[in-house]
């Protein structure tokens, strides 16, 4: 017998985030504009009840679904804030990000031959998890409404082999955010279906048009819903680890196995951190998205100046224009971006084939940064047209 790989393993491509990210190394000089971590220090007193957990020993394993301090805090804020309410002893588990909660509901739900609705374009992480369990994704095409998933597609897609259909809102990559009437529509379709849905909500406190709408505040859907977030966006804290899982009872004691078995808990340091983020914390967000409004309108109004597509984000800290005219793929695209202007942007394609034509442009960076980068794109773009949409030959794939 030789040694093999899984196929499916080798069916997966490396994240088209980091695949361009990984390259600055080489151009020093480049501003980079790749990876959605805010650009804030964590809060103070976070950092201070993390040293304090270390200080007083704090340091040995928490139940496998984490500190029920904790989970009574997840739980508390969802009900002051969202009016929903989960259990904290029995429908709460504390993950290792909100990456490894999503890992751990796929691996819970999903077998081969199931099929996921995903709207497209995506964050990268969710089709190469659906794949390794087996499972094939489904695309919802979202490029023909503003990136807004419509509920009479949706409709159309979910067939006798549908298992569940993902949510990611407000966007990575797009920034949109779903209103509140098309939230009604995807509920009442939902509604009627015996799939489950997935609802990964980690940037609801960076929502910047009225208050973040969750598929967990439909009655009707709250049996068959597993809701994702965490505190990586809204806290400052990506490098923490801590994310929250949230499901009826019934799901969560088979989803805690799977957890249980792949990361025990999560850092118990990190998990007292998260309690004084909830607790003592909880204007964080709402005193950083001003910021990330100004960048936002900045970024999207030099866009528009220079001609670029490109729809107005109502959360989360990203922005998708077009860049079809320059008859480049977006790896391409990207890549000449990166030699020529030395900016560093993400390829559409990296979430999904969908998001070809488009680049992503986080805008989770010092204004400064900001400001150097859309210059020297304008500048860019003004020299390219003037040279009558010289194409460069055969640039580099990434």
């Amino acid at each position: 017998m030789s040694l093999t790989i899984n196929p499916r393993v080798q069916q997966i491509e490396p994240s088209g985030i980091r695949k361009i990210s990984n390259q600055l190394i080489n151009y020093p000089d480049a501003i980079n504009l790749t990876i959605g971590q805010p650009d804030f220090p964590t809060p103070e007193p976070i950092k201070k009840a993390a040293h304090k957990a270390i200080d007083d020993n704090k340091t040995t394993y928490s139940h496998n679904a984490g500190l029920l301090e904790l989970r009574q805090a997840v739980s508390a804020f969802f009900t002051d804030k969202y009016s929903f309410t989960y259990n904290p002893q029995t429908e709460i588990i504390i993950t290792t990000g909100a990456s490894q909660a999503m890992d751990t509901v796929f691996r819970t739900i999903l077998e081969p031959g199931d099929e996921v609705i995903v709207p497209a374009p995506i964050y990268t992480g969710y089709e190469p998890l659906i794949t390794l369990a087996g499972a094939t994704p489904i695309y919802l095409d979202t490029t023909t409404t503003n990136f807004i998933p419509d509920p009479t597609q949706l409709e159309k897609l979910i067939t006798p082999k549908t298992k569940a259909v993902v949510f990611n809102y407000p966007s990575n990559p797009t920034g949109v955010t779903i209103p509140r009437e098309t939230m009604d529509e995807l509920a009442a379709t939902l509604a009627n279906h015996d799939i489950f849905i997935i609802s990964d909500e980690i940037y609801s406190e960076n929502s910047y048009q009225g208050e973040h709408r969750s598929f967990a505040q439909y009655p009707d859907l709250k049996d068959k819903l597993f809701l994702i977030h965490g505190l990586s966006k809204s806290h400052s804290m990506t490098g923490w680890r801590i994310g929250f899982l949230l499901a009826a009872e019934k799901w969560m004691q088979q989803a805690v196995k799977v957890h249980a078995y792949n990361t025990i808990c999560a850092g118990v340091p990190s998990q007292h951190a998260a309690i004084c983020a909830l607790t003592e914390c909880q204007d964080t967000p709402a005193a950083m998205n001003p910021d990330y409004i100004l960048r936002r309108d900045y970024i999207y109004t030099r866009l528009s100046n220079m001609g670029l597509p490109t729809v107005k984000p109502g959360g989360a800290f990203y922005i998708f224009p077009s860049i079809k005219e320059f008859h480049l793929t977006s790896e391409q695209f990207a890549h000449t971006l990166l030699d020529e202007a030395r900016i560093a942007v993400v390829p559409g394609t990296a979430f999904t084939p969908f998001g070809e034509g488009h680049i992503r442009i986080s805008y989770a960076y010092a204004f400064d940064q900001l400001e150097i980068a859309m210059d020297r794109l304008e500048t860019w773009i003004t020299n390219w047209r003037n040279k009558e949409r010289y194409i460069v030959p055969n640039p580099p794939l990434l």
